[in-house]
Protein backbone atom coordinates (compact mmCIF):
# COMPACT_ATOMS: atom_id res chain seq x y z
CA UNK A 1 0.00 0.00 0.00
CA UNK A 2 1.28 3.39 -1.09
CA UNK A 3 2.17 5.70 1.77
CA UNK A 4 2.30 8.86 -0.31
CA UNK A 5 -0.32 9.95 -2.36
CA UNK A 6 0.69 12.25 -5.62
CA UNK A 7 -1.16 15.40 -5.56
CA UNK A 8 -3.18 16.88 -8.70
CA UNK A 9 -1.52 16.28 -12.20
CA UNK A 10 -1.93 16.40 -15.85
CA UNK A 11 -2.03 13.44 -17.90
CA UNK A 12 0.08 14.26 -20.70
CA UNK A 13 -1.30 14.53 -24.03
CA UNK A 14 -4.74 16.05 -23.17
CA UNK A 15 -6.33 18.81 -20.46
CA UNK A 16 -7.87 16.55 -17.96
CA UNK A 17 -6.74 16.73 -14.40
CA UNK A 18 -6.24 13.67 -12.10
CA UNK A 19 -7.15 15.00 -8.79
CA UNK A 20 -6.77 12.68 -5.20
CA UNK A 21 -9.65 13.43 -2.99
CA UNK A 22 -8.52 11.66 0.43
CA UNK A 23 -7.47 9.66 2.37
CA UNK A 24 -8.06 12.38 4.57
CA UNK A 25 -10.91 14.10 3.15
CA UNK A 26 -13.85 14.79 6.08
CA UNK A 27 -16.35 14.29 3.37
CA UNK A 28 -15.13 10.33 2.22
CA UNK A 29 -16.63 9.20 5.84
CA UNK A 30 -13.29 6.89 6.70
CA UNK A 31 -9.79 6.69 5.00
CA UNK A 32 -10.67 6.44 1.40
CA UNK A 33 -9.15 7.33 -1.72
CA UNK A 34 -10.67 8.71 -4.66
CA UNK A 35 -8.60 9.17 -7.74
CA UNK A 36 -10.67 11.74 -9.93
CA UNK A 37 -10.19 12.41 -13.43
CA UNK A 38 -11.64 16.20 -14.25
CA UNK A 39 -12.34 17.67 -17.49
CA UNK A 40 -12.87 21.02 -15.82
CA UNK A 41 -15.83 20.40 -13.79
CA UNK A 42 -16.69 17.58 -14.85
CA UNK A 43 -15.49 13.82 -13.92
CA UNK A 44 -13.99 11.99 -16.81
CA UNK A 45 -13.36 8.75 -14.93
CA UNK A 46 -13.47 7.75 -10.46
CA UNK A 47 -11.21 4.84 -9.01
CA UNK A 48 -11.82 4.30 -5.26
CA UNK A 49 -8.51 3.45 -3.71
CA UNK A 50 -9.20 1.26 -0.18
CA UNK A 51 -6.77 -0.60 1.99
CA UNK A 52 -5.60 2.57 4.31
CA UNK A 53 -8.01 0.97 7.14
CA UNK A 54 -7.49 -2.78 6.75
CA UNK A 55 -7.17 -4.47 10.29
CA UNK A 56 -6.80 -8.25 9.50
CA UNK A 57 -9.70 -8.99 11.46
CA UNK A 58 -11.01 -12.23 9.21
CA UNK A 59 -7.44 -13.70 9.66
CA UNK A 60 -7.57 -12.83 13.57
CA UNK A 61 -10.27 -14.42 14.02
CA UNK A 62 -8.89 -18.05 13.29
CA UNK A 63 -6.52 -17.62 16.32
CA UNK A 64 -9.18 -16.91 19.01
CA UNK A 65 -12.22 -18.74 20.55
CA UNK A 66 -15.43 -18.89 18.69
CA UNK A 67 -16.36 -16.69 21.71
CA UNK A 68 -13.48 -14.28 21.79
CA UNK A 69 -14.54 -13.46 17.90
CA UNK A 70 -17.71 -11.57 19.26
CA UNK A 71 -15.59 -8.75 20.15
CA UNK A 72 -13.54 -8.58 16.92
CA UNK A 73 -17.45 -8.45 14.73
CA UNK A 74 -18.33 -4.75 17.29
CA UNK A 75 -15.38 -3.74 15.36
CA UNK A 76 -16.34 -4.04 11.56
CA UNK A 77 -19.22 -1.72 11.27
CA UNK A 78 -18.64 0.22 14.37
CA UNK A 79 -21.90 1.81 13.74
CA UNK A 80 -23.87 -1.26 13.55
CA UNK A 81 -21.66 -3.42 16.27
CA UNK A 82 -24.67 -5.23 17.62
CA UNK A 83 -25.58 -6.01 13.86
CA UNK A 84 -22.54 -7.96 13.22
CA UNK A 85 -22.76 -9.57 16.99
CA UNK A 86 -25.95 -10.92 15.55
CA UNK A 87 -24.69 -12.22 12.26
CA UNK A 88 -21.75 -14.30 13.30
CA UNK A 89 -23.70 -16.27 16.30
CA UNK A 90 -26.04 -16.64 14.14
CA UNK A 91 -23.77 -18.79 11.85
CA UNK A 92 -22.07 -20.49 14.53
CA UNK A 93 -25.63 -21.63 15.81
CA UNK A 94 -26.11 -23.22 12.66
CA UNK A 95 -23.13 -25.09 12.96
CA UNK A 96 -24.30 -26.15 16.54
CA UNK A 97 -27.44 -26.81 15.24
CA UNK A 98 -28.43 -24.37 18.69
CA UNK A 99 -31.83 -22.74 19.16
CA UNK A 100 -31.80 -19.43 21.34
CA UNK A 101 -34.84 -19.24 23.79
CA UNK A 102 -37.40 -16.74 22.29
CA UNK A 103 -36.56 -14.40 24.94
CA UNK A 104 -32.93 -13.76 23.40
CA UNK A 105 -34.35 -13.91 20.14
CA UNK A 106 -37.16 -11.05 20.08
CA UNK A 107 -34.36 -9.07 22.12
CA UNK A 108 -32.09 -9.91 19.29
CA UNK A 109 -34.51 -8.33 17.33
CA UNK A 110 -35.00 -5.11 19.64
CA UNK A 111 -31.34 -4.33 20.05
CA UNK A 112 -30.65 -4.53 16.45
CA UNK A 113 -33.68 -2.35 15.37
CA UNK A 114 -32.31 0.22 17.53
CA UNK A 115 -28.91 -0.25 15.91
CA UNK A 116 -30.48 0.02 12.75
CA UNK A 117 -31.63 3.50 14.16
CA UNK A 118 -28.24 4.14 15.57
CA UNK A 119 -26.97 4.08 12.21
CA UNK A 120 -29.36 6.11 10.28
CA UNK A 121 -29.06 8.94 12.53
CA UNK A 122 -25.14 8.94 12.10
CA UNK A 123 -25.59 9.07 8.61
CA UNK A 124 -28.24 11.51 8.35
CA UNK A 125 -26.49 13.97 10.80
CA UNK A 126 -23.46 13.36 8.97
CA UNK A 127 -24.93 13.49 5.23
CA UNK A 128 -26.88 16.51 5.92
CA UNK A 129 -23.86 18.04 7.07
CA UNK A 130 -21.92 17.38 3.82
CA UNK A 131 -24.42 19.12 2.45
CA UNK A 132 -24.14 22.10 4.57
CA UNK A 133 -27.59 21.56 7.31
CA UNK A 134 -25.64 22.18 10.80
CA UNK A 135 -28.62 21.92 12.58
CA UNK A 136 -29.90 18.22 11.53
CA UNK A 137 -26.57 17.46 12.64
CA UNK A 138 -26.68 17.93 15.97
CA UNK A 139 -31.10 16.87 16.08
CA UNK A 140 -29.41 13.65 14.85
CA UNK A 141 -26.55 12.86 17.65
CA UNK A 142 -29.42 14.26 20.45
CA UNK A 143 -31.19 11.37 19.85
CA UNK A 144 -27.96 9.18 19.32
CA UNK A 145 -27.41 10.04 22.54
CA UNK A 146 -30.00 8.09 24.37
CA UNK A 147 -30.00 5.14 22.07
CA UNK A 148 -26.04 4.92 23.19
CA UNK A 149 -27.71 5.03 27.21
CA UNK A 150 -29.54 2.15 26.43
CA UNK A 151 -26.76 -0.07 24.72
CA UNK A 152 -25.00 1.16 27.98
CA UNK A 153 -27.82 0.06 30.07
CA UNK A 154 -28.02 -3.06 29.01
CA UNK A 155 -24.11 -3.91 28.26
CA UNK A 156 -22.04 -1.35 30.08
CA UNK A 157 -20.94 -0.21 26.84
CA UNK A 158 -22.51 2.67 24.55
CA UNK A 159 -20.53 1.36 20.96
CA UNK A 160 -18.89 -1.76 21.15
CA UNK A 161 -21.38 -3.51 23.28
CA UNK A 162 -20.38 -7.51 22.72
CA UNK A 163 -24.19 -7.88 23.76
CA UNK A 164 -24.93 -11.39 21.53
CA UNK A 165 -23.50 -14.45 22.57
CA UNK A 166 -23.37 -18.49 20.87
CA UNK A 167 -26.64 -19.26 22.60
CA UNK A 168 -28.27 -15.89 23.72
CA UNK A 169 -27.35 -13.17 25.34
CA UNK A 170 -24.05 -11.99 27.52
CA UNK A 171 -26.47 -11.00 30.40
CA UNK A 172 -29.95 -10.66 31.53
CA UNK A 173 -31.30 -7.52 30.09
CA UNK A 174 -31.65 -5.08 33.48
CA UNK A 175 -34.37 -3.93 35.24
CA UNK A 176 -35.87 -0.77 33.79
CA UNK A 177 -34.46 -1.47 30.19
CA UNK A 178 -37.96 -2.18 28.41
CA UNK A 179 -39.50 0.98 29.75
CA UNK A 180 -36.85 3.44 28.98
CA UNK A 181 -36.94 1.80 25.10
CA UNK A 182 -40.59 2.22 25.02
CA UNK A 183 -40.67 5.80 26.46
CA UNK A 184 -37.49 6.35 23.38
CA UNK A 185 -39.66 4.77 21.08
CA UNK A 186 -42.90 6.93 22.12
CA UNK A 187 -40.89 10.39 21.50
CA UNK A 188 -38.47 9.21 17.86
CA UNK A 189 -41.38 9.66 15.35
CA UNK A 190 -41.76 13.51 16.40
CA UNK A 191 -37.88 13.54 16.34
CA UNK A 192 -38.64 12.15 12.22
CA UNK A 193 -41.02 15.13 11.55
CA UNK A 194 -38.43 17.17 12.61
CA UNK A 195 -35.86 15.80 10.53
CA UNK A 196 -38.00 15.87 7.36
CA UNK A 197 -39.58 19.56 8.21
CA UNK A 198 -36.17 20.83 7.49
CA UNK A 199 -35.11 19.09 4.65
CA UNK A 200 -37.35 16.86 2.51
CA UNK A 201 -39.16 20.41 1.32
CA UNK A 202 -35.91 22.53 1.58
CA UNK A 203 -35.35 23.86 -1.94
CA UNK A 204 -31.19 23.66 -1.22
CA UNK A 205 -31.77 19.96 -0.16
CA UNK A 206 -34.04 18.82 -2.79
CA UNK A 207 -31.47 20.76 -5.68
CA UNK A 208 -28.25 18.82 -3.99
CA UNK A 209 -29.99 15.45 -4.07
CA UNK A 210 -32.86 15.11 -6.93
CA UNK A 211 -31.29 14.10 -9.96
CA UNK A 212 -27.99 13.49 -8.57
CA UNK A 213 -26.42 9.83 -8.49
CA UNK A 214 -28.31 8.28 -10.42
CA UNK A 215 -27.78 4.41 -10.64
CA UNK A 216 -30.46 1.91 -12.59
CA UNK A 217 -31.79 -1.10 -10.89
CA UNK A 218 -30.16 -3.10 -13.67
CA UNK A 219 -26.81 -1.89 -12.57
CA UNK A 220 -27.24 -1.79 -8.75
CA UNK A 221 -27.93 -6.06 -9.79
CA UNK A 222 -24.60 -5.99 -11.46
CA UNK A 223 -22.60 -4.52 -8.73
CA UNK A 224 -24.10 -6.55 -6.16
CA UNK A 225 -25.71 -3.27 -4.38
CA UNK A 226 -27.63 -3.83 -1.72
CA UNK A 227 -29.83 -2.42 1.45
CA UNK A 228 -31.26 0.78 0.99
CA UNK A 229 -29.35 1.65 -2.42
CA UNK A 230 -30.63 -1.14 -3.55
CA UNK A 231 -34.68 -0.25 -2.72
CA UNK A 232 -33.78 2.80 -3.39
CA UNK A 233 -33.92 1.51 -7.34
CA UNK A 234 -37.16 0.25 -6.82
CA UNK A 235 -36.20 -3.36 -5.99
CA UNK A 236 -38.21 -4.69 -2.68
CA UNK A 237 -34.83 -7.32 -1.34
CA UNK A 238 -35.07 -7.07 2.13
CA UNK A 239 -33.41 -10.25 3.82
CA UNK A 240 -35.83 -9.50 7.10
CA UNK A 241 -38.93 -10.79 4.59
CA UNK A 242 -37.29 -12.43 2.17
CA UNK A 243 -35.35 -15.36 4.27
CA UNK A 244 -36.30 -13.76 7.93
CA UNK A 245 -34.00 -15.00 10.89
CA UNK A 246 -34.08 -14.66 14.61
CA UNK A 247 -38.01 -14.85 14.65
CA UNK A 248 -38.38 -11.59 11.97
CA UNK A 249 -41.31 -13.62 10.66
CA UNK A 250 -43.35 -12.76 13.67
CA UNK A 251 -43.00 -8.73 12.89
CA UNK A 252 -45.11 -6.97 10.49
CA UNK A 253 -43.67 -4.14 9.01
CA UNK A 254 -43.06 -2.74 5.54
CA UNK A 255 -40.66 -2.63 3.01
CA UNK A 256 -40.05 1.09 2.20
CA UNK A 257 -39.22 1.15 -2.29
CA UNK A 258 -38.51 4.15 -4.19
CA UNK A 259 -38.31 3.76 -8.40
CA UNK A 260 -35.89 7.19 -9.07
CA UNK A 261 -32.43 5.72 -7.84
CA UNK A 262 -30.55 8.92 -6.63
CA UNK A 263 -29.35 10.61 -3.92
CA UNK A 264 -32.88 12.08 -3.07
CA UNK A 265 -34.27 8.53 -3.34
CA UNK A 266 -31.67 6.93 -0.70
CA UNK A 267 -32.44 9.86 1.58
CA UNK A 268 -36.71 9.36 1.13
CA UNK A 269 -35.75 4.99 1.73
CA UNK A 270 -33.24 5.43 4.90
CA UNK A 271 -36.32 7.88 6.47
CA UNK A 272 -39.00 5.37 5.99
CA UNK A 273 -36.63 2.85 7.21
CA UNK A 274 -36.66 4.15 10.98
CA UNK A 275 -40.49 4.69 10.68
CA UNK A 276 -40.54 1.14 10.21
CA UNK A 277 -37.77 0.01 12.95
CA UNK A 278 -39.73 1.77 15.68
CA UNK A 279 -43.00 -0.37 14.50
CA UNK A 280 -40.54 -3.19 14.47
CA UNK A 281 -39.76 -2.28 18.49
CA UNK A 282 -42.91 -1.37 19.82
CA UNK A 283 -43.91 -4.63 18.98
CA UNK A 284 -41.23 -6.80 20.45
CA UNK A 285 -41.71 -4.60 23.72
CA UNK A 286 -45.24 -5.63 23.25
CA UNK A 287 -44.91 -9.72 22.38
CA UNK A 288 -41.63 -9.71 24.75
CA UNK A 289 -41.50 -13.35 25.68
CA UNK A 290 -40.28 -14.42 29.56
CA UNK A 291 -38.50 -17.06 30.59
CA UNK A 292 -34.55 -18.10 29.66
CA UNK A 293 -32.38 -15.21 28.07
CA UNK A 294 -30.17 -18.34 27.24
CA UNK A 295 -29.98 -21.73 25.80
CA UNK A 296 -28.99 -24.20 28.40
CA UNK A 297 -26.56 -25.87 26.82
CA UNK A 298 -23.43 -26.76 29.36
CA UNK A 299 -20.42 -26.34 27.37
CA UNK A 300 -21.65 -23.61 25.33
CA UNK A 301 -22.92 -21.07 27.57
CA UNK A 302 -21.80 -19.70 30.46
CA UNK A 303 -23.50 -20.64 33.33
CA UNK A 304 -24.88 -17.93 35.75
CA UNK A 305 -22.47 -16.10 38.16
CA UNK A 306 -24.83 -17.44 41.34
CA UNK A 307 -25.16 -20.88 40.46
CA UNK A 308 -21.13 -20.93 40.97
CA UNK A 309 -21.25 -20.43 43.56
CA UNK A 310 -22.57 -23.45 45.10
CA UNK A 311 -22.02 -25.67 41.87
CA UNK A 312 -18.89 -26.90 41.54
CA UNK A 313 -19.68 -28.05 37.59
CA UNK A 314 -20.99 -24.67 37.00
CA UNK A 315 -17.87 -23.27 38.26
CA UNK A 316 -15.55 -26.51 35.95
CA UNK A 317 -18.09 -25.50 32.97
CA UNK A 318 -17.13 -21.13 33.30
CA UNK A 319 -13.36 -22.51 33.91
CA UNK A 320 -13.36 -24.51 30.73
CA UNK A 321 -15.08 -22.47 28.14
CA UNK A 322 -13.19 -19.50 29.05
CA UNK A 323 -9.97 -21.41 29.06
CA UNK A 324 -10.31 -23.41 26.58
CA UNK A 325 -13.85 -22.42 24.49
CA UNK A 326 -16.06 -25.24 22.98
CA UNK A 327 -15.33 -27.38 20.22
CA UNK A 328 -17.61 -26.78 17.10
CA UNK A 329 -19.02 -29.40 14.95
CA UNK A 330 -16.47 -29.63 11.50
CA UNK A 331 -18.70 -28.00 8.65
CA UNK A 332 -19.08 -24.89 7.52
CA UNK A 333 -21.90 -22.48 7.67
CA UNK A 334 -22.94 -19.07 5.79
CA UNK A 335 -25.75 -16.39 7.44
CA UNK A 336 -26.60 -13.52 5.89
CA UNK A 337 -28.38 -10.39 7.51
CA UNK A 338 -30.05 -7.41 6.43
CA UNK A 339 -27.89 -4.54 8.09
CA UNK A 340 -28.32 -0.93 7.94
CA UNK A 341 -25.99 -0.92 4.77
CA UNK A 342 -27.30 -3.69 3.18
CA UNK A 343 -26.40 -7.48 3.39
CA UNK A 344 -23.89 -8.40 6.09
CA UNK A 345 -23.02 -12.30 5.24
CA UNK A 346 -20.47 -14.25 7.71
CA UNK A 347 -19.16 -17.93 6.56
CA UNK A 348 -17.77 -19.64 9.13
CA UNK A 349 -15.57 -22.95 8.71
CA UNK A 350 -15.57 -25.27 11.28
CA UNK A 351 -12.54 -28.24 11.74
CA UNK A 352 -14.16 -29.41 14.86
CA UNK A 353 -11.77 -27.23 17.23
CA UNK A 354 -12.50 -24.39 19.50
CA UNK A 355 -11.56 -22.02 17.35
CA UNK A 356 -12.61 -21.02 13.60
CA UNK A 357 -10.50 -22.55 10.59
CA UNK A 358 -11.82 -19.43 8.57
CA UNK A 359 -13.66 -16.55 8.92
CA UNK A 360 -15.17 -14.65 5.94
CA UNK A 361 -17.50 -11.68 6.26
CA UNK A 362 -19.82 -10.33 2.92
CA UNK A 363 -20.03 -7.16 3.87
CA UNK A 364 -22.40 -4.49 2.26
CA UNK A 365 -20.43 -1.38 2.26
CA UNK A 366 -17.76 -2.84 -0.06
CA UNK A 367 -19.92 -4.24 -2.65
CA UNK A 368 -21.89 -0.52 -2.51
CA UNK A 369 -18.56 1.21 -2.69
CA UNK A 370 -17.72 -0.54 -5.94
CA UNK A 371 -21.25 0.85 -7.50
CA UNK A 372 -19.60 4.16 -6.94
CA UNK A 373 -17.95 5.07 -9.94
CA UNK A 374 -21.04 4.62 -11.79
CA UNK A 375 -23.03 7.26 -9.82
CA UNK A 376 -20.25 9.63 -10.44
CA UNK A 377 -18.74 9.69 -13.65
CA UNK A 378 -20.47 12.02 -16.02
CA UNK A 379 -21.39 14.72 -12.47
CA UNK A 380 -19.97 17.46 -11.13
CA UNK A 381 -17.46 17.52 -8.77
CA UNK A 382 -19.51 19.55 -6.54
CA UNK A 383 -21.87 16.27 -6.57
CA UNK A 384 -19.29 13.50 -5.32
CA UNK A 385 -19.63 14.58 -1.39
CA UNK A 386 -23.75 14.00 -1.77
CA UNK A 387 -22.94 10.88 -3.91
CA UNK A 388 -20.86 9.55 -1.39
CA UNK A 389 -22.87 10.08 1.86
CA UNK A 390 -25.63 9.00 0.22
CA UNK A 391 -24.34 5.20 0.01
CA UNK A 392 -23.81 5.12 3.72
CA UNK A 393 -20.73 3.70 3.35
CA UNK A 394 -18.30 2.76 6.87
CA UNK A 395 -14.67 1.97 6.07
CA UNK A 396 -13.92 -0.32 8.76
CA UNK A 397 -16.87 -2.75 6.96
CA UNK A 398 -14.54 -1.72 3.49
CA UNK A 399 -11.46 -3.12 4.86
CA UNK A 400 -11.53 -5.28 7.56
Amino acid sequence: MATTVPPAEKIEGNRNLVLNMGPQHPSTHGVLRLRLELDGEMIVKAEPDIGYLHTGIEKSAESKFYQQVVTLTDRIDYLAPLTNNLCYVLAVEKLLQLEPPPRARWMRVLLTELTRLNSHLVWLGTHALDIGAMTVFLYCFREREEILHIFEMASGQRMMTSYFRVGGLALEPPLGLLERIRKFADMFPSKIDEYESLLTHNAIWVGRTRGIGYMSAQDAIAWGVTGPCLRAVGLPLDLRKTAPYSDYDQFQFEVPLRTEGDVYARYQIRVAEMRESVKIIRQALDGMPEGAWKADAPGITLPDRDQMKFSIESLIYHFKIVTEGFNVPAGEAYQAIESPRGQMGYYIVSDGGPKPYRCHMRSPSFANLQALPKMIEGRLLADVVAIIGSIDIVLGDVDR
